[in-house]
């Protein structure tokens, strides 16, 4: 079938990307659905640090691609190895899918999937299925997703289904910013009653973690960043204080637990320096390959300090994604909050340009 789509065409081109536009909206072929595949309308996508790594070449994957890994939609049809969706039914994509045959599945979330992580490297769908293509030339799929699109066709494997009264876009949140921010709060920090956490860099998975450690209800929650707006924000969803990263270094503010969220060696630092004896500090950033930090590892060993890196929330999506829209339904989660703007397909290489910026808490792409 015909579809339109945001391909990445070339990585690493010079911002602006509102004038480089490194990602062209275009039409594409997209095949059928195989045995264990399903064909997916889609109805929001988000754009997470995740597009903008590759977009920029921290994360060097083949194109041209077609983006987009945060989303939500409408099952169209589904392979005849999926009994369990229905078409009607909205789903939420998870960008790592889980074969539940491997060592990294066995962990319960700890380790990401190794075949869903080979299979997302190599551009394909979990089973090394590839349906994309743009004028006879072939191109690759993203983190099992693609959700940059009209259509999408995914294993089913990367689907969580949900209710079709939570709203798309809040459904698209929950698949990456919340899974990440809220899964690595739940599975990797592990606050105790009384607890104080802090959160250290506020896009939509730092937000993501601040509102879920609130409905939580365990910890409080000290919220850092460098933009005035963003840490206001954070006040108003129920931080107990915010500052920003140099405010922290200043007045050796300090947590329980600290969980960096922003993906920049500085932050992890103050995120590390932050944490108090006995306390870990969760990393869920995905730097530069080429990032380095400077740490004490005296202070690991004399104060019992732990570090922990926690991919996608430590999270196993058919388990926590429930969880999330149930506290979502209850009005404990106002995921609609985190989202800053809404946009067509059509304004994605200047919502890269906000997101780059650090501007952006979370921007998402309506699909009429």
């Amino acid at each position: 079938m015909r579809i339109t789509g945001a391909v990445l065409e070339e990585i690493g081109r010079e911002r602006p990307y509102a004038a480089s536009a490194p990602i062209t909206v275009t039409e594409l072929e997209l095949g059928e659905p195989g045995p264990t595949e399903v064909l997916v309308r889609i109805e929001a996508a988000g754009v997470c640090h995740s597009d903008l790594s590759v977009v920029d070449g921290n994360r060097v994957r083949p194109t041209p691609m077609l983006l987009g890994h945060e989303a939500a939609g409408i099952v169209v049809s589904a392979g005849a190895e999926v009994p369990d969706l229905e078409p009607g039914q909205r789903v939420v994509m998870a960008f790592l899918p889980r074969c539940e045959d491997c060592a990294g599945c066995a962990t319960g979330g700890r380790l990401p999937c190794v075949n869903g992580t080979r299979a997302n490297n190599a551009g394909t769908l979990l089973h090394g299925s590839r349906h994309l293509t743009r004028e006879g030339e072939e191109v690759f799929h993203h983190l099992g997703v693609s959700g940059f699109a009209t259509h999408a066709v995914v294993d089913r494997a990367s689907l969580v289904p949900i209710g079709s009264d939570v709203p798309a876009e809040v459904a698209a949140v929950l698949g990456c910013a919340v899974l990440t921010g809220g899964g690595a709060l739940l599975n990797a920090v592990q606050p105790e009653q009384g607890d104080t956490v802090m959160v250290v860099g506020l896009g939509g998975v730092g937000m993501s973690a601040l509102i879920s450690t609130i409905a939580d209800g365990r910890a409080d929650v000290i919220a850092v960043d460098s933009l005035p707006e963003k840490l206001a924000l954070a006040r108003e969803l129920g931080a107990v204080a915010a500052y920003t990263p140099a405010e922290v270094a200043e007045r050796g503010i300090t947590a329980d637990h600290a969980l960096e969220c922003a993906g920049h060696p500085r932050a992890f630092e103050t995120a590390f320096q932050a944490t108090r004896p006995g306390g870990r500090t969760v990393t869920v950033g995905l730097p530069n390959p080429e990032a380095r930090v400077s740490i004490s590892p005296l202070a690991i060993t004399g104060e019992a300090r732990t570090i922990i890196g926690s991919y996608l929330g430590s999270a196993v999506p058919a388990r926590d994604i429930p969880r999330f829209a149930e506290w979502w339904r209850a009005g404990r989660l106002p995921v609609e909050r985190l989202i800053s703007r809404r946009i067509r397909l059509d304004e994605i290489n200047d919502a890269m340009d906000e997101l780059a910026e650090g501007r952006a808490v979370r921007q998402v792409i309506l699909f009429d």
